[in-house]
């Protein structure tokens, strides 16, 4: 199979495995053994996509145009093909554990969660993947929307609640700021939204001030970075299961945030628009601030995934400072910071699932002796 059909594969994979849930909810060995068939036949295809960015290629796929300039396209690169291996490989870790928390927990819905989960990897994959930044954004809120049933999993009232205010921040962030950068970025590009290396918007002639409050539409429009102060609604997500919480935290929901920052900032602004930037310093103050504070703010945290989320708000932190650096060293690191936190991130939510299941216990104090 050609790289460029292999993107489509990978596309298709995750829909296919939802539909295959959907038809063996009633088996769950059967609706389990699906998951994990399918999550590794996905890593297959990505580690072959992978490989062909490695050798060189640029594996592309053009679906068609939705209106003028703003076409489904895919054109997968070293940093997508990145994010495309954490998303799958993760995937695989995560559908293990799920099985022993969803059937130890003896949780409801099980087939729904499955589904959704399945559906969120598809998400995760079209935003790797995608070829410009309409793709992106599409993809970006198609992971938003198939999260939610995820966070408000266990129908409680704490449950809605987190689901209300992750729905809502993460769709007007998205709706109010990141799409009003989008459809800006097109006109001042000519009607285009290509990923270019380089910068789509260098040699465009744009202002001091364009480009700063175009940066901060960026910066805080892709609310999935946790940038603060937009990043409350991570914190209320803890009210899902732990899988959820590895799913939000490592495998896909910020990770897809971070990595729309670093695509914004290479392949849109590129490296000599973003120096020029004078908004670019305010943002990495931002960053910082956000680093020091949300790690404060966790040390205080008698819960322990309320301790790992506004740790996650600080780890993600490093990723967008790398990007407002500026620089090779800077998006090399940040891109690096994605990859890390994903693996220590979800291995630490895992033992909270862990300790939460055999022991019932939620609180760090209540883990002396252990």
């Amino acid at each position: 199979m050609s790289p460029d059909m292999l993107i489509l594969a990978a596309l298709c994979i995750p829909l296919l495995i939802a539909v295959g849930i959907a038809a063996a909810g009633s088996f769950p060995n059967i609706r389990e053994g699906v998951t994990i068939v399918g999550s590794v036949i996905l890593l297959g295809v990505v580690i072959a996509l992978a490989i062909a960015v490695s050798n060189g290629e640029s594996p592309s796929l053009d679906l068609g145009a939705a209106a003028p300039g703003l076409s489904f396209a895919f054109k997968l690169e070293p940093l997508g093909a990145l994010f495309a291996l954490v998303a799958s490989g993760l995937w695989i870790v995560n559908s293990f554990y799920s099985i022993g928390y969803m059937r130890g927990n003896r949780e409801r819905n099980q087939t729904r969660f499955y589904i959704c989960f399945a559906i969120a990897i598809f998400g995760a994959i079209g935003v790797a993947m995608s070829g410009n930044l309409f793709t992106l954004f599409v993809f970006y809120e198609v992971l938003t929307l198939s999260t939610y049933p995820l966070v408000a999993h266990k129908g409680d009232a704490a449950a809605k609640r987190g689901g209300r205010i992750y729905l809502l921040t993460l769709l007007g962030t998205s709706i109010g700021l990141f799409l009003t950068a989008l459809m800006w970025t097109w006109t001042l590009a000519g009607q285009n939204l290509d990923f270019v290396p380089g910068g789509l918007l260098a040699g465009v002639d744009i202002s001091p001030a364009v480009s700063t409050a175009l940066l901060l539409l960026f910066a805080f429009g892709i609310g999935k970075a946790a940038l603060m102060p937009v990043h409350f609604w991570l914190p209320n997500a803890m009210v899902a299961p732990t899988p959820v919480s590895a799913l939000l935290h490592a495998v896909a929901v910020v990770k897809a945030g971070v990595f729309t920052v670093m695509k914004v900032s290479i392949f849109i602004f590129g490296e000599d628009l973003l120096n020029a930037t004078p908004g670019r310093d305010f943002v990495l103050g931002v960053a910082c601030f956000t680093i020091i504070v949300a790690s404060l703010v966790a040390m205080t945290k008698d819960n322990l995934k309320a301790r790992l989320a506004y740790s996650t708000i600080a780890q993600l932190a490093y990723v967008t400072a790398g990007a407002m650096l500026a620089n090779e060293a800077g998006f090399l690191g940040g891109s690096i910071q994605i990859a890390a936190h994903a693996a220590g991130k979800m291995t630490l939510f895992m033992c909270a699932g862990a300790i939460y299941v055999a022991t019932g216990a939620t609180n760090i104090s209540d883990m002396r002796g252990l």
